[in-house]
């Protein structure tokens, strides 16, 4: 074939041309992509974007209450579901209402992990523990885990709560004794800490050593990678490891994450010691979780790797204690906000103890403990210790009438959820009464989700009910808590809802 009129290139010119057709073609993907989504969403409840960053510029600059609030308005106008644009070319459907939670919830959908995904960021600290694996991983941990949370091992752990719940009452003494106001969460965060690894891991530390106010440091890396977590997941130039990880943020994650995993290595690997030096396992009454994690095999008799024992490690090590702690902080503050409840609590605490020669609580007792049981609901429902989750969908679903395609991320936004005026009667409103006997059944189960819901719910909601039962329950039979007038208390936003400037109460002798 004569092919003289073609052109003749050089090796270079070549390669510019290939490198631009190939350009064009990726131009051409990318528009496609933007179309698609578009599309998608063209008929979802939106407030107006901006062409290059979506709604994130309508966000509060802030990492404070103001976001939450910012949030519940958008619950408030769309009703039951919207959709957020972090940028032009990502968006997140956020549903907000009982009826569309439950589409999500009832189903076992992964947590997005992909570049823009929340819980990737989550991964260099916590891996694919139960609370990031999708799938047959999931699946496998779930069924493996199961049996760590049985009711007969749950009974065991209420002399721990007992005992360490003494320790920080011990600690709250001082304060009593020197009429000194003190920051609920650096005390309640190292007895939560206390609690998850002397219950989980039999491991004994002094991380409730009375320090002032100080967190343990533990505690306080966590803390820090919350963080990180959250302010990264609003920061799209951050997304990529390689920025992320020169910034001073991303110097810090890494320390912290270092740091965490020593801990976690260091709770496995004693556990490990001690089993080589006895030759056999320590005689105890029940196999706590790290028991479980080492001894567990599948249906095909494969163990958990190295890797997979630490990221469950790490993984129960942060939920069992930083979610915990955020719940007994905010109904320990909403309590002493409400005087007239914390007395009804005490009463019904006081008859059950009485004619006893001991304040310590008895696992018997918990379900006679039915008005604080009211009150730690109501308190999670008006403070969800994880304000929002998100899934992926892997396969089409239809909300409302509207199919959505596989690939598509969900945004479970349980505080606005929890205080949805179209779906609470006086959402902002503290009242104890709405999980009454009375009152129990005529809530939706997905209305009040603090624990999520579905197959993917809380592995340990039944261990932090308890704990926080017995907590409380010992605290305010010893202790009459008021709040610091001066203190400002406002919510911050993250991946577990915290304070932005403490808890400050002062504690009575009663």
């Amino acid at each position: 074939m004569d092919v003289k009129w073609l052109p003749q290139l050089t090796v270079s010119q070549l390669v510019l041309t290939l490198f631009a057709i190939y350009a064009v073609y990726l131009v051409c993907i990318f528009a496609a992509y933007i179309w698609r989504i578009n599309r998608i969403f063209r008929d979802v409840p939106c407030k107006q974007r901006h062409w290059l960053y979506g709604n994130m510029h309508l966000l509060p600059t802030t990492c404070s209450e103001d976001r939450l609030l910012f949030s519940l308005g958008m619950t408030n106008e769309f009703k039951r579901y919207y959709v957020w644009w972090v940028t032009f070319a990502k968006a997140s459907l956020t549903v907000c209402h009982p009826e569309t939670v439950r589409v999500v919830m009832k189903s076992s959908q992964p947590k997005p992990t992909g570049f823009g995904g929340v819980y990737r960021f989550g991964l260099p600290w916590l891996g694919e523990g139960l609370l990031i694996a999708k799938g047959d991983k999931w699946a496998r941990s779930r069924r493996l885990l199961t049996p760590a949370f049985h009711f007969d091992i749950l009974k065991q752990y209420i002399a721990v709560y007992n005992d360490a719940t003494n320790q920080l009452a011990d600690n709250i003494e001082k304060f009593v004794d020197s009429g000194k106001k003190f920051d609920v969460f650096p005390h309640v965060s190292n007895l939560t800490l206390d609690i998850i690894l002397r219950c989980a891991f039999s491991y004994q530390t002094d991380c409730q050593q009375d320090t002032g106010s100080s967190r343990h440091p533990y505690v306080q890396a966590v803390e820090e990678l919350v963080m990180a977590w959250a302010d990264r997941s609003r920061t799209p130039w951050l997304y990529p490891d390689c920025v992320f990880y020169l910034t001073p943020m991303g110097r810090k994650f890494r320390r912290n994450c270092d740091f965490v995993h020593k801990v976690a290595v260091e709770v496995i690997d004693k556990r490990r010691e001690a089993l080589q030096k006895s030759g056999k396992e320590p005689e105890k009454k029940y196999l706590d979780f790290l028991d479980i994690l080492l001894k567990a095999k599948d249906d095909n008799n494969v163990g958990l790797s190295p890797m997979e024992i630490r990221n469950e490690v790490d993984t129960f090590l942060f939920e069992g204690h930083d979610t915990t702690a955020s719940a007994l902080s905010w109904a320990l503050h909403t309590l002493a906000k409400h005087p007239e409840h914390q007395r009804k609590c005490q009463a019904e605490i006081d008859d059950i103890l009485k004619d006893r020669g001991s304040d310590e609580i008895l696992h018997s007792d918990l379900p006679k403990l039915e008005y604080l049981t009211m009150c730690i609901k109501e308190s999670m429902r008006d403070n969800p210790p994880v304000p929002i989750i998100q899934r992926e969908f892997t396969s089409d679903f239809t909300i409302d009438g509207k199919t959505f395609p596989a690939g598509t991320t969900v945004t479970l936004q349980l505080f606005g959820l929890h205080h949805n005026k179209h779906v609470w009667q006086d959402p902002m409103e503290f009242k104890p009464e709405r999980f009454s006997k009375e009152n129990i059944d005529k809530i939706d189960s997905f209305q009040f989700v603090p624990f999520s819901a579905g197959p993917r719910n809380c592995i340990g909601q039944n261990f932090a009910m308890n704990e926080e039962k017995v907590v409380l329950a010992k605290l305010l039979r010893r202790f009459r808590f008021e709040l610091d007038p001066s203190n400002v208390v406002k919510r911050k936003f993250g991946a577990v809802m915290r304070s932005e400037y403490g808890i400050y109460v002062y504690a009575h002798r009663r």
